[in-house]
């Protein structure tokens, strides 16, 4: 059966017509005449049998149908438009992961790392980006995810990286002299807190034995990196996992007031869509990251998962 498609230069003139709200914009900038770009634009009305555009004094603008259409079609030529130039750059050779990740983890544990795995495999290309939480991957071009939580991602298959364990950083010149405090005085201190884990700190306290009451209170970041940036500076104490320090501790740009690691409620996975599990890229990819945080001493998922043990654990979700 014929597949149902407009023209892909009527689609690139309805693009630019409605970027600009401009039919003479759109011609120059594709080098069209104003009549060439009306002829691409009335065709494609005629072709979906909707109206895309209403004239005005000003100008041309898209009715409503037209402007759902505008932003999918945008997408999809951005998609063809990176496929092609990715395909030119690499002249069929090699392969590409798009993987999305969470920020912090991303920039401070996996893009360090990312050398060693392209000299062992200079011909695949990692593209990364940001995602906090866990998404419908039919809805995107991504092709895997590492993400903090509890390996449940429905449709995915998931596999265990690392538990986090959180550890409490502040600077040096917020404790001087002193480099080393009790629980009970690091509680009189400005508790910085973390708004996609607001009991981490409840939780620490009472994995050391102390419950102070105000656990709780403390402004509130998103991201672990606005943490340790606002715990830098002084502003209080900050707590965060400890892949996250890199080379803060050894330049002593943050200290570790006490030195207990306290396992949180949530883990690191490597998320993908089950048809994506045969991918040679993927698997690559995945062979290399599990070595990469088993290295490291990747413990098991946290038990409120339910999942099977060690750094390989995979769960399946239908």
């Amino acid at each position: 059966m014929r597949r149902k498609i407009p023209s892909t230069s009527a689609l690139s003139a309805f693009e630019a017509a409605a970027r600009h709200s401009s039919f003479t914009e759109a011609a120059n900038e594709l080098a069209l005449t104003q009549s060439a770009i009306c002829r691409q634009i009335g065709g494609l009305e005629e072709f979906l049998g909707v109206k895309l555009f209403r004239r005005t004094r000003r100008g041309v603008l898209l009715t409503e149908a037209g402007e759902v259409y505008h932003r999918q079609v945008t997408q999809r030529l951005d998609d063809v438009e990176r496929d092609t130039l990715d395909l030119m750059a690499r002249q069929g050779r090699g392969g590409r992961l798009d993987l999305a990740v969470v920020p912090t983890f991303g920039t401070r544990w996996l893009i360090p790392r990312l050398a060693d795995f392209s000299k062992r495999h200079p011909d695949i290309t990692i593209n990364l980006s940001s995602r906090t939480r866990p998404f419908l991957f039919d809805d995107t071009r991504i092709d895997a995810a590492i993400y903090a939580g509890d390996g449940n991602w429905p449709g995915a298959t998931t596999t265990c990286l690392m538990q986090e364990a959180l550890i409490p950083v502040c600077s040096p010149a917020l404790i001087a002299p002193r480099r080393q405090l009790t629980p009970q005085e690091l509680a009189q201190l400005p508790l910085l807190q973390q708004s996609t884990r607001p009991y981490a700190w409840r939780q620490w306290f009472e994995s050391v034995g102390h419950l102070p009451g105000n656990e709780l209170a403390g402004p509130s970041y998103e991201l672990f990196f606005m943490s340790l940036e606002a715990a830098a500076v002084g502003l209080g104490v900050a707590l965060v996992p400890e892949y996250d320090l890199g080379s803060d501790i050894d330049s002593g740009r943050l200290i570790t007031p006490i030195h207990h690691v306290c396992p949180s409620d949530r883990a690191y996975y490597l998320a993908y869509p089950e048809h994506k599990a045969e991918s040679p890229t993927l698997k690559l990819f995945k062979t290399w990251l599990v070595e990469e945080t088993r290295d490291l001493g990747a413990a098991s998922p946290p038990a409120a998962s339910g999942r099977g043990r060690g750094g390989g654990a995979v769960a399946r979700r239908g």
